[in-house]
């Protein structure tokens, strides 16, 4: 049984999309930006008729742009000690290190924003995968009206 052309656009983006998942965790884990691996778990890719995403946990983009100063979640210095535990950062008195770290990314942001951020981890990939499904979707349609003109001249119409 041959595919619709949606169901090939589908698959395309499907394919593009996990591959896309799969550069941005090598890319992550190139970078030295994995600590408990909670983010590259949280990726996911959902394709429907009407398109597809690549989800991530909200700190998604930090990856790129580092964590700007301003109000932080309560009980902030709770998630940088587990992040230190995940990393295994070891400092005599980790609660009130925590605490410090929190403060300081809450008044001057992180050490990756305050150095003006990066766009290697998946700025880059995202643009190629928008230009390759794009190509691929132009092929596919492109076949699909070859296709419909052979069988319409084979019909003898003209």
């Amino acid at each position: 049984m041959e595919l619709l052309l949606r169901d090939k656009v589908m698959e395309l983006v499907s394919s593009e999309l996990e591959a896309l998942k799969q550069k941005v965790i090598e890319n992550q884990k190139n970078s030295g930006q994995v600590a408990s691996g909670r983010t590259i778990a949280s990726m996911k890719v959902e394709v429907t008729e009407d398109g597809g995403v690549l989800w991530g946990r909200s700190p998604f983009g930090t990856l790129e742009t580092g964590r700007k100063p301003g109000k932080v979640p309560a009980g902030f210095w709770k998630i940088i000690r587990q992040w230190m535990d995940d990393k295994g950062i070891q400092v005599q008195k980790p609660d009130s290190f925590a605490y410090l770290v929190a403060r300081k990314i809450a008044n001057e942001g992180t050490q990756l924003f305050r150095n003006g951020g990066r766009d290697d981890i998946y700025s880059p990939e995202v643009k190629d995968t928008v230009e390759r499904v794009s190509q691929g979707i132009g092929i596919l349609f492109g076949s699909e009206v070859e296709h419909i003109n052979l069988n319409f001249n084979e019909n003898g119409n003209y």
